[in-house]
């Protein structure tokens, strides 16, 4: 049979594991939802890109033909 100091301390590790064990779940909890913001926030900025792109894409086929620059047009008279 274990002495009373050597079952107490041996009281304590197991106290201690379990407290050990119990922040390592906690951590793990919190590491899973950071990643789980970060994969949404990502999925969000990949969506705002797609909609941005596609505006400007938009533009651009609306957009009219440039007019020719005047320094065309004073080459065009000098000649």
């Amino acid at each position: 049979m274990l002495k009373p100091t050597e079952a107490r301390a041996e009281e304590a590790r197991r106290q201690a594991r379990e407290l050990f064990v119990r922040d390592r779940a906690k951590e793990a909890e919190v590491v899973k939802e950071r990643e789980k913001r970060q994969t949404v926030q990502n999925e969000k900025t990949a969506k705002l890109r797609a909609l941005r792109l596609a505006k400007e894409a938009a533009e651009l086929a609306s957009a009219p033909a440039p007019k020719p620059k005047k320094a065309a047009a004073k080459k065009a008279s000098a000649a």
